[in-house]
């Protein structure tokens, strides 16, 4: 199968090389020119944490989808905020077959993809990994303590998702990542939820990696009470979450290779200065707590706090023309 991956950065260039390894046929679509013509030169430096170097080529790559050719699958990495205009700009690799994916964190990116295509030609998902692109041409992926890296599944089954999502099981797993194509993936995403919404916010607003964050106990604090809303919206939604057993699995992996990673809103908002993904995680289990009346204070003020700051990224106070 013809595999896409439009946006091509830390998380996209780290899944499409998974799937390289496993022998994909992928397109890596990106405006970041000097990481394209790099990758497409001199291939993809793919290390996965601690040791594992690889040097992988025979990607293709691009900075638009407008001369790639119609795809059997589309997958989209980009930030949740620019999904919309990013299926938009893929129209033109998107065929009356072409399967659209995505893996990408937080709630509801299945209905924007729906606004494009029908619930048969629509999987989505989201994966346990730390992601960095160190550079062009090169990425580096962090696992986490999870058996199962990547979970995924259709929005309906048919012919087209069926094919598409065991294809991808499977290639994925050659390549290194083991993922899993769910009958109904909502359980194992609202997990993964949950990790989000505790450990991306917080790493930004106490400017801390996860395991710092565990090792504090007002850090534990309050990754127990995000947590605990986030469980009772979950199981209000549909899908039942126990909070302790979460915690446990939480603490049993606060002392592996992902505990050092900062978070991708920490690297939104400590480094980059940009929108971050707020709107889909906690902000979005606190609009599903007002929808199924589950209080979800915690949230709500972690919420505030992220949208605040990446409003005011060119007024905050700057120690370095204070000292």
């Amino acid at each position: 199968m013809k595999i896409a991956m439009i946006g091509s950065g830390a998380a996209g260039s780290v899944f499409a090389s998974y799937l390289r390894r496993g022998g994909a046929d992928i397109t890596l679509v990106d405006p970041y020119q000097e990481h394209m013509d790099k990758v497409a030169k001199d291939g993809m430096t793919f290390t996965i944490y601690p040791d594992q170097t690889f040097q992988l080529t025979g990607f293709k790559t691009a900075y638009t989808a407008d001369d790639i050719g119609i795809m059997d699958i589309v997958i989209f990495m980009t930030k949740t905020t620019t999904l919309r205009s990013a299926v938009e700009s893929a129209k033109p690799c998107i065929g009356p077959n072409t399967v659209l994916v995505s893996l990408l964190n937080g709630l509801g990116n299945e209905d924007k993809l729906l606004e494009f295509v029908p619930g048969d030609r629509v999987i989505f998902g989201s994966g346990s990994q730390g992601t960095f692109l160190e550079g062009p041409g090169k990425c580096k992926a962090s696992p986490g303590a999870r058996a199962i890296q990547l979970n995924m599944g259709p929005v309906e089954h048919s012919a087209l998702t069926d094919a598409a999502g065991e294809y991808l099981e499977k290639t994925f797993n050659a390549g290194g990542l083991a993922g899993k194509y769910w009958d109904d993936v909502r359980p194992k995403l609202w997990v993964k939820i949950v990790s989000n919404c505790c450990f991306n916010a917080l790493s930004a607003l106490l400017r801390l990696r996860l395991k710092y964050i565990l090792n504090d106990p007002h850090g534990l604090t309050l990754t127990e009470n995000v947590v605990a809303e986030c469980c009772a919206v979950a199981t209000a939604s549909g899908c039942p979450l126990d909070k302790d057993v979460l915690m446990a699995d939480i603490l049993a992996g606060k002392d592996k290779g992902i505990a050092d990673y900062y978070a991708s809103m920490a690297q939104d908002v400590l480094m980059h200065r940009r929108q971050t993904e707020i709107d889909s995680l906690n902000g979005a289990v606190t609009e599903y707590g007002r929808r199924y009346g589950v209080p979800t204070p915690y949230n709500e003020v972690i919420t505030e706090m992220i949208c605040a700051i990446q409003n005011n990224y060119d007024v905050q106070y700057d120690t370095e023309q204070q000292a």
